[in-house]
């Protein structure tokens, strides 16, 4: 088994994909269309790596977290949304008094 920030190429990283029958595996072209087209507006991390596009198992998990983010609804917030909303955070709690 690849190490977790190791950079593996789609086709191993397929096989470490839990599917349905909760065995491992998928077909490849599932995790290609992952990093092509995505779900739901997210796509997983890829490198070109020579002529070899790879993928590593932490970016399959950081995947499984956003896809289930847009699934539940949940969009990930961008670093300027995420400022602005620690900024109304202080300031509320400045005027309780903290």
């Amino acid at each position: 088994m690849p190490s977790h920030d190791q950079l593996i190429p789609l086709s191993v990283a397929a096989r470490e994909v839990p599917n349905r029958n909760g065995e491992r595996g998928v077909n490849v072209s599932t995790v290609w269309r992952w990093s092509l087209r995505g779900i739901r507006g997210v796509r997983l991390r890829t490198k070109m790596v020579g002529g070899t596009r790879m993928t590593t198992l932490a970016w399959l998990d950081e995947f499984y977290g956003a896809t289930t983010a847009a699934v539940d609804g949940v969009r990930p917030s961008t670093p300027n949304q995420r400022n602005r909303a620690i900024e109304a955070a202080e300031a509320e709690l400045a005027q309780a008094g903290f």
